[in-house]
């Protein structure tokens, strides 16, 4: 049975909403798609909860018309500025022998219990990277295995209760109900990186306009997240006081000579900053040495922050940039000469049914993990925000019961008497050709028993 979902992914500069079909086998068909300029926002975070209403609305309303659909309830993007991480730990035992949805549930809520969270925080996720079976390390899904304790090393991620709060309000506000709540980089992540990178290790960078936001995965799950007040329009202030024209034509600029490679020695005319009725020349060697000089300081902090997180070793497939910000020019060869020659690539979204031109742009990779989060592209465990586990296996406890009622179906013998219920009762410990001898041995019985009664009546 299908789902139609809502994807609000509130960025920095702007906000991008996108309505999809989700089919019973995961699959998603984009519908409808709004895109409005973001306001009441800073470094994003909600500065001003009626603006940014206002831009959501906006964002909605187009997409609601695309679509021909009015959902009330969404799947939000929030942003890595005001979080925390920690590390925490947590153990039970297994009763039945046999580990569970259930004793994985349990043992993740425990670990979140033993975490020393501060009451002004919330938790956003709660992600698994280690499970311990019986003293067994790093098992990669403990799922149906026989144990008699089940241990997990949590990632968990908080955020300030009050950023929460005013970003439910002001969504409420342009008429539609936060479901879920996503960290913005896990968002993008989901929608940029391949099993495969996953697995070897890799670091995810979304560089948006004015913010980025880093995650590490290793393994299946996130290790490491952080949040730099960098992005795309430090580009644009330092254009426009170094050139000395306005704001808007500095972004043009920047748009269209924005570029890491070597200029050419060419004069472009711009108004004066305060004096837009007169120009001035302009090298666009200068140009490039302002952007060249923010780029390369934007990549140095991203370093620093891979070299904090004490995971770059474990990052064997190096480093994923997604964002508006890497459509420029000959980023991705300065990126590997700071980041120590590791291997770098640019990535767009994921290609899924129905996605519009404008969407394939990096710029979007958020909202369009937003859509795979809710397709079940999650980690294979984690509890949300809601407190709820998600897992990926989720058909696997119907399949164990299918298992088990075969069993006994094979191992039911119908009772005749008090002594072939005995002797049942010990077959039901030999090999199932015993078994069919007992059987046979009764139907033998009865069949000699009833011709006898044929004859004498």
């Amino acid at each position: 049975m299908s789902q139609t979902v809502l994807a609000i992914d509130i960025g920095s500069t702007k906000i991008c909403a996108v309505i999809a079909n989700i089919s019973s086998d995961n699959t998603i068909k984009i519908i409808g798609a709004g895109i409005a300029k973001a306001q009441g926002l800073k470094k994003g975070s909600i500065t001003n909860i009626e603006l940014a209403s206002k831009s959501i609305k906006n964002a909605l309303s187009d997409a609601k018309r695309v679509a021909g659909a009015d959902i009330k309830k969404a799947t939000v993007s929030i942003s890595g500025a005001y979080t925390k991480s920690l590390i925490s730990t947590g153990i039970v035992n297994i009763p039945n022998k046999e580990i569970s949805l259930k004793e994985i549930d349990r043992v993740m809520n425990t670990s979140l219990y033993n975490a020393n969270i501060p009451s002004e925080y919330e938790v956003l996720h709660t992600l698994p990277f280690n499970f311990r079976v019986d003293d067994q390390d790093y098992i990669e899904d403990p799922l149906g295995m026989n144990a008699s304790r089940l241990e997990v090393e949590t990632h968990i991620i908080t955020t300030q209760k009050s950023n929460l709060h005013n970003l439910r309000k002001a969504v409420r506000a342009a008429g539609v109900v936060v479901n879920n709540i996503v960290l913005s980089g896990y968002a993008s992540a989901i929608a940029v990186v391949n099993e495969d990178e996953k697995e070897l290790g890799v670091g995810v960078v979304d560089m948006g306009g004015s913010t980025s936001n880093i995650v590490i995965h290793s393994g299946s799950s996130i290790r490491y997240n952080d949040f730099l007040g960098v992005g795309s329009n430090h580009i644009t202030n330092d254009l426009s006081m170094a050139l000395h024209t306005p704001l808007n034509v500095a972004n043009e600029v920047k748009l269209k000579y924005g570029s890491l490679y070597e200029p050419e020695s060419d004069l472009i005319e711009l108004p004066i900053i305060g004096d837009e009725n007169s120009t001035h020349e302009v090298s666009l060697e200068v140009v490039h040495n302002v952007i060249y000089a923010r780029v390369e300081e934007t990549l140095m902090i991203i370093a620093q922050s891979l070299e904090k997180s004490n995971l770059k070793e474990q990052m064997g497939a190096g480093v994923v940039l997604t964002g508006g910000f890497t459509n420029m020019k000959g980023l991705r060869e300065l990126a590997s000469a700071i980041f120590n020659n590791l291997p770098v690539r640019i990535a767009k979204p994921r290609e899924v049914d129905g996605l519009f031109d404008q969407l394939r742009d990096p710029a979007y990779a958020g909202v369009i993990g937003l859509l795979q989060y809710e397709a079940g592209g999650y980690s294979l465990y984690e509890v949300d925000v809601n407190k709820k586990m998600r897992h990926a296996k989720k058909d696997f406890e119907s399949v164990v019961e299918i298992e088990e009622d075969e069993e006994e179906v094979d191992f039911t013998i119908p009772t005749i008497s008090n002594d072939s219920a005995k002797s049942t009762a010990k077959s039901s410990k030999k090999p199932s050709n015993s078994l069919k001898l007992e059987v046979e041995k009764e139907a033998g019985v009865l069949s000699k028993f009833w011709n006898w009664l044929s004859q004498l009546f």
